[in-house]
């Protein structure tokens, strides 16, 4: 590609019509934004804005009209999920991304009710490829037309029994309440005021999540510590 003078244009400029979808980039690790954001740009997506808060974000959604929004979320995540479904509310046409190195939102005191339907969102841990996330952005304009509340992108991981997304599908909510509050730390006791439970019910909910987890009894190890020890190795999760 040439302009009026005959001149080449620079690499990034040259491909910006691959995905000429207008995206803002929201991630509170200015970092990981400004790096992203470069190589999102050499791959000829159109970012015409980057946000590391909430409230930049809202100002730029507003100015800019993205026609996308690409959304990387950490914990606590209801207020990444709340900016998302206000800006979805103003324009119900809008593509919505998420990046999350969360397997499931229920590990963060989240549902996935409480994502904009037909979102997509790709699990971090198996981004092996940029062309996965670059494809996916132009995928996710329409949200109209689909009829999923979210579209967890499938990878090589989700496919191995043993996978963080194959374990999860099989805990209940209480389950995985109960098993995020073992990991802040929480007491059993503690526990079942949060849940309004005897202490009973705690212990016969921990026994049974740690079957579901292949953590089997061992005297000489705590069983509270190796489940907290289990959840951070599922979210790897890191807090700027």
């Amino acid at each position: 590609m040439r302009n009026r003078v005959g001149e080449r244009l620079p690499f990034c400029m040259e491909n910006s019509e691959v995905n000429p979808q207008r995206v803002l980039l929201v991630d509170r690790d200015a970092f990981e934004l400004a790096t992203l954001s470069a190589a999102l740009r050499l791959h000829g997506v159109n970012i015409v804005g980057e946000a590391f808060t909430i409230s930049l974000a809202e100002k730029l959604f507003h100015s800019l009209r993205p026609e996308i929004v690409l959304k990387q979320l950490r914990s606590p995540a209801e207020e990444g999920l709340s900016f998302l479904r206000r800006v979805r509310k103003v324009n119900p046409n809008l593509g919505i991304v998420i990046m999350t190195e969360f397997p499931d939102f229920r590990l963060i005191g989240s549902q996935e009710k409480n994502i904009p339907r037909g979102s997509k969102v790709i699990l971090k841990r198996s981004l092996s490829d940029l062309s996965i996330l670059t494809e996916n952005i132009s995928a996710s304009l329409n949200p109209a037309k689909d009829e999923s509340r979210v579209n967890w992108i499938s990878s090589h991981e989700s496919s191995r029994e043993n996978s963080p997304v194959n374990k999860i599908k099989g805990l209940t909510d209480v389950q995985v309440e109960t098993f995020r509050l073992v990991a802040e730390g929480l007491s059993n006791s503690e526990i079942a005021r949060v849940r309004f439970v005897s202490e009973k019910s705690v212990e016969q909910i921990i026994a049974r999540l740690a079957k579901e987890l292949g953590i089997s009894a061992d005297p000489t190890r705590n069983l509270r510590v190796r489940l907290a020890a289990e959840y951070f190795t599922w979210v790897h999760t890191r807090t700027p």
